[in-house]
C-alpha cells in the first residue's frame, strides 16, 4: 500500500472498494486517520480501511507468483537435492536436464509428485492463483483403464507417440483424453447411470468407454436436440428406413439431423456392452451402438431400444445415461419399459400376432411379411429367433455382417 497526500474533501463511510476513484479516497482517509490510538472510534475506522484496502489492491494488483523453475531450483538448494534426486519425480535424467532447463513443459503427472514429494504449492506449478490438482478420484479409476487396448485403437492418437509415455504420464493422457468431457468424476452422464450388464463387467473400461463415444460426439456437428422429439411416430419413422439396403446409414443421418448422434464404438473387453443412450447437453442426445452381434435384426432392435430409453426416461429425467447389454433378461421397470416399446415399433403387436410368420414361420413368409409392412425381413427373423430362443433358424435373413461394413 502506498500514502496519498490527497485530502478526503467530504464525509467518507466505508465500503468495499471497486473503483481507483474509491481507493483513492480511501487511501486519503487512512492518511487522516493514519495517528489514530487502537480500540477509539478513529482506530477502528483506520483497521476497516486498511483491511478494505489490502483485499482491493490484493485482487487489482496481485503479486506474480514464483516462476515454476525457479521454486523446483530454490527447493532443491533448501533440500540440498541434486538433479539425480529428482529422478524418480521426472521419470529419467534427461528429463530433469530438460525440465530445469526450461526445454521440457511440467507434466501433471510431474506436478503432482512434485507436490507431494517436495511440498511446492500447486499454485506455482499450475501458474494460477488459488489452484489445486484434483481429489485423485479419477485418476485412481483411469490408472485402471485398458490404456493398451485404448492405444492399439487410435484413441490417444495426438496425446502422446508411444504406449510406454502413455503409462509414464498416465495423468496428463487421462486429462486430454476426457478434455471433451471435463472432469469425468462429475460429469451427469458418468453419475447419474443405469448399467444392464453382467457382474463381471469392469467400470473402469466401462467410463473409458463412454468418454471415448461423448469425446467423438462432442466434435460433431448436429442439429439441435428438442427434448420429447423421440415418440412412438418417431421411432415409427426410423424403423421404416430399415426397408433400404443402407437403412443403418440413412437412420444415422435421419438422427443427425434430429439432434441425437449416432456413435459406432466396439465394445472395450469385459464391458459386454451393445449400446448405450446419453444426454450430452441439454440440446443433444447420444445413441451408442458397440455391434457386438454384427447382424441387421441385433443393430434394428438395440437402435430402437436406447432410443425408447431417450423418450422414457433420458428425456425425462429419470437418469442421464443406461448402458445395455441386451444378452441378459432385466427385472428393472425401465428395461422392461424400453424393450416394450422397441419391440412394438419394429412390429407392432396387432400385426404380429395374427402373422402366418408368426405361426409358421419360413424364409417366404417371413419375406412376405416384411415386403407388406416395408420393412427388412432381419426385423421379423430376428423376432422368431428371440421368441423361440432358437439363433441358429433364419442365419440367412438376419443380415450377418452387414452392419459394422457400413460404419467403417
Amino acid at each position: 500500500m502506498t500514502k496519498s497526500t490527497r485530502k478526503a474533501s467530504k464525509p467518507f463511510h466505508p465500503k468495499v472498494i471497486k473503483t481507483t476513484v474509491e481507493h483513492e479516497r480511501a487511501l486519503a482517509r487512512i492518511e487522516e486517520l493514519f495517528t489514530a490510538k487502537h480500540g477509539t472510534p478513529d482506530g477502528d475506522e483506520l483497521e476497516l480501511l486498511l483491511l478494505l484496502v489490502e483485499t482491493y489492491e490484493a485482487k487489482e494488483y496481485p503479486i506474480d507468483l514464483p516462476d515454476p523453475i525457479e521454486a523446483i531450483r530454490f527447493r532443491m538448494e533448501q533440500a540440498k537435492l541434486k538433479q539425480k534426486d529428482l529422478i524418480p519425480i521426472f521419470g529419467s535424467k534427461g528429463k530433469v536436464s530438460e525440465v530445469l532447463n526450461g526445454k521440457r513443459e511440467l507434466s501433471l503427472t510431474m506436478i503432482r509428485k512434485l507436490v507431494s514429494e517436495l511440498g511446492i504449492p500447486a499454485e506455482v506449478l499450475l501458474q494460477e492463483r488459488g489452484a489445486t490438482l484434483d481429489d485423485g478420484d479419477f485418476l485412481a479409476l483411469g490408472k485402471k483403464f485398458p490404456i493398451t487396448e485404448m492405444y492399439k485403437r487410435g484413441w490417444l492418437k495426438g496425446i502422446v507417440g508411444s504406449l510406454q509415455e502413455a503409462k509414464d504420464q498416465i495423468e496428463d493422457v487421462l486429462g486430454q483424453f476426457a478434455a471433451a468431457v471435463g472432469n469425468p468424476s462429475r460429469h451427469p452422464a458418468l453419475e447419474r447411470q443405469n448399467v444392464r450388464c453382467g457382474s463381471e463387467m469392469d467400470d473402469a473400461a466401462l467410463t473409458a468407454w463412454k468418454i471415448r463415444v461423448m469425446s467423438v460426439a462432442s466434435r460433431e456437428k448436429i442439429a439441435v436436440y428438442q427434448s420429447g422429439t423421440v415418440n412412438e411416430d418417431f421411432l415409427e419413422q426410423v424403423v421404416k428406413l430399415s426397408y433400404f439396403d443402407d437403412g443403418p446409414k440413412l437412420a444415422a443421418e435421419f438422427l443427425r439431423k434430429s439432434g441425437i448422434h449416432l456413435i459406432v464404438e466396439s465394445q472395450l473387453p469385459r464391458t459386454f456392452l451393445d449400446g448405450a443412450a446419453i444426454r450430452l447437453s441439454e440440446t443433444s442426445r447420444i445413441v451408442a451402438l458397440t455391434l457386438r452381434y454384427d447382424r441387421l435384426d441385433n443393430f434394428w432392435f438395440v437402435l430402437l431400444h436406447e432410443l425408447a430409453h431417450i423418450a422414457l426416461h433420458i428425456d425425462s429425467g429419470i437418469c442421464d445415461s443406461i448402458v445395455d447389454n441386451l444378452d441378459e433378461a432385466s427385472t428393472e421397470k425401465i428395461e422392461k419399459e424400453a424393450d416394450a416399446l422397441a419391440m412394438e415399433s419394429l412390429i407392432p403387436s396387432s400385426e404380429w400376432k395374427t402373422a402366418s410368420a408368426r405361426k409358421r414361420p419360413s424364409a417366404e413368409s417371413i419375406i412376405a411379411f416384411a415386403e407388406a409392412h416395408r420393412i427388412h425381413p432381419a426385423i421379423p427373423a430376428g423376432r422368431i429367433r428371440r421368441e423361440r430362443k432358437d439363433y441358429k433358424k433364419f442365419n440367412n435373413l438376419v443380415g450377418s455382417g452387414a452392419v459394422r461394413r457400413l460404419f467403417v
